[in-house]
């Protein structure tokens, strides 16, 4: 028999200025989860009225940024032009490809009104080779239009990719899925068996699995080909996620991945001397880093 869990992570705090979050991917040990390169829990905030999140202008090539929240709300604007608000439940999905700028900030109307909070998750997908140097695109797929269905009991939102039969109309480019499961305590949930590469992370609850108990906070990444049945030992919310590996690796260095890593020598040049298209009417940004 296979044994089922190949590593258990812990997520290390992480201060980004106006808050702080949990970083769970990449680690010293394990760079990807099938294409899944980062991943940032962004753990329960409470902003009092007129506090705000700003996250200045910054660029990203050679990934896919996917930001899927809880609770709260978030204005994306980017390079291209798009604003949009990211709300509970929505897919904001960013591909990044050869170069795109962008920033992140509280909504704008609710930050002298009252007190708001935030939760949720941003995840990134490395791009296969071919589609590195993709032009930029951002979609947002709104809560209605992904699939939620019952899986033996348990509430399923499938948010990109492919499982259990369903996909998702986020626009992918390799293999994989990317679930949001609810549990009730007691209800049992069976991985998806057909991608080589699997985790899933506590949002919030605890589970059992082969004997073993796991909390919030942790990711879980399962062994290829191990049968996985999860048992909620208390409401549970978990992000299960995965895939076909990559061709190749993968260098990452600040916003940037790429598997050429003059490439990324590149964009740190075009981001230095200007050279990246900016977030239209925005005139500061994060400087590259030393």
């Amino acid at each position: 028999m296979v044994a089922a869990v190949e590593e258990v992570i812990t997520g290390s705090d992480i201060n980004l200025g106006d808050f702080s979050v949990q970083r769970v991917l990449p680690t010293p040990k394990r760079q990807l989860v099938g294409p899944f390169i980062f991943f940032d829990h962004i753990a329960p905030l409470t902003l009092e009225a007129g506090q705000k999140i700003y996250i200045r202008p910054h660029p990203h090539i050679g990934l896919a940024a996917v930001t899927y929240l809880f609770r709260g709300e978030m204005v994306h604007r980017d390079s291209l032009g798009c604003v949009q608000s990211i709300r509970p439940g929505d897919v904001n999905w960013m591909i990044a490809g050869r170069g795109i700028t962008h920033s992140e900030c509280s909504a704008l109307d609710d930050i002298h009104k009252r007190k708001r909070y935030l939760h949720g998750i941003q995840a990134w997908v490395a791009l296969p080779v071919e589609h590195e140097e993709t032009a930029a695109e951002f979609y947002n797929h709104a809560r209605r239009d992904l699939p939620e269905f019952e899986h033996e009991g348990v509430i399923v939102r499938l948010l990109v990719g492919r499982a259990f039969s369903k996909v998702s109309p986020v626009k992918t480019f390799s293999d994989m899925f990317y679930l949001d499961v609810k549990m009730k305590t007691g209800q049992s949930f069976a991985m998806p068996g057909d991608h080589m590469e699997r985790a899933f992370f506590l949002v919030e609850g605890e589970v059992t699995m082969a004997e073993n108990i796991y909390h919030a906070g942790q990711m879980v990444i399962l062994a290829q080909g191990a049968d996985a049945v999860i048992t909620a030992g208390s409401e549970t919310r978990m992000m299960t996620l995965g895939g076909a590996p990559l061709c190749g690796a993968r260098h990452l260095w600040w916003n940037f991945v790429s598997s050429r890593p003059e490439w990324i020598e590149k964009a740190k040049r075009d981001w230095a001397e200007g050279r990246f298209d900016p977030v239209p009417g925005v005139a500061d940004f994060i400087p590259l880093p030393e």
